[in-house]
């Protein structure tokens, strides 16, 4: 008669906290330490002698009722949907038309394009501010000549100097840096797209246009929804080039101030306006709940609806 031996209990594999620690630790000190300790900042502020004293929530009063600050405040966040807003529409849907093309059979050199076009994300932004503030600038620039070329001069204007269309430059400016992104992202979501598939709906005289929506795209959702998702965090992020083309005062005249440059502003000072570490610290928290908010609509809304449909 056999007998039943009881299932052995599975020991966790000790040697991949060892792998894991070292990171885990550093992650904590300049990530998960530094977030926690901008969101307990905020209920402080300083006195004469830069001691700390607990004030509550009047630093979030504050910044939202009053007349110097809330009016910044919605001004920097006004233009960071509108940052976003362009990536989203324009950055991500030609980065899908690239990865389209890039995947067609009828495309020769593939390697080369892919290059290409991820080249300039590779660049620092300083490197791409200042090369598009020669090309953009009225005195020397060429872009008056190029659109000349195709009889298009009259359009011309120093756009990184008008408060309308300099946040609008700026935008187009990031697309062209991060285009190889999405591309890139798409791109592995397509290739790994099983033949099969493709082949089944030719044989049923799908032309290109319908495989594409009908049979693709349904497929590569959930990268959709991961590039939708890293456009909105990194952009509500943003800083650098900004700051690097129009410094902290985000001219002209605050019109491509966004929530990066004003928390900059805010923290650290600018000019006249003393820095106050408190109210940077409030700024800083109200960009984190902003992106959580974002997260967690993906999460609970695209993220559980692509679930839903690829079941």
């Amino acid at each position: 008669m056999a007998t039943i031996r009881p299932k052995r209990k599975r020991k966790f594999p000790t040697h991949i906290l060892v792998f894991l620690a070292p990171a885990t630790i550093l992650y904590t000190l300049f990530m998960i330490y530094p977030l926690f300790d901008s969101m307990r900042l905020s209920f402080f502020s300083l006195d004469k002698q830069g001691n700390e004293f607990f004030v509550g929530l009047q630093n979030y009063i504050t910044l939202f009722t009053n007349e110097l600050w809330w009016p910044r405040l919605w001004g920097a966040f006004k233009h960071n949907v509108i940052f976003f807003l362009i990536h989203m529409v324009v950055q991500n849907s030609i980065g899908l038309l690239l990865a389209a093309i890039l995947t067609s059979r009828l495309v020769r050199g593939v390697g080369f394009f892919r290059t290409t076009f991820f080249m300039p994300t590779m660049l620092s932004f300083v490197i791409v501010g200042f090369i598009w503030e020669l090309i953009l600038s009225p005195l020397w620039g060429v872009a008056k000549d190029i659109l000349g070329v195709f009889g298009l001069e009259h359009l011309y204007a120093p756009w990184l100097g008008l408060e309308g269309p300099a946040l609008i430059a700026l935008s187009f400016i990031s697309v062209w840096q991060f285009i190889g992104i999405p591309m890139m992202l798409f791109y592995a979501a397509l290739i790994g797209i099983p033949d099969e598939l493709i082949e089944a709906a030719t044989v049923d005289g799908a032309s290109g246009w319908k495989i594409f929506w009908k049979v693709k795209f349904p497929l590569i959702l959930p990268t959709v929804g991961i590039v939708a998702i890293l456009t909105y965090v990194g952009n509500f992020n943003a800083f650098d080039l900004i700051y690097t083309t129009q410094g902290a005062l985000a001219g002209p005249n605050f019109s491509t101030d966004i929530m990066g440059t004003f928390f900059y502003r805010t923290f650290f000072g600018q000019q006249l306006q003393l820095g106050n570490p408190t109210m940077g610290a409030t700024v800083a928290t109200v960009m984190f709940l902003i992106i959580l908010a974002g997260v967690l609509v993906y999460m609970y809304g695209f993220q559980r609806r692509v679930d839903t449909y690829e079941l």
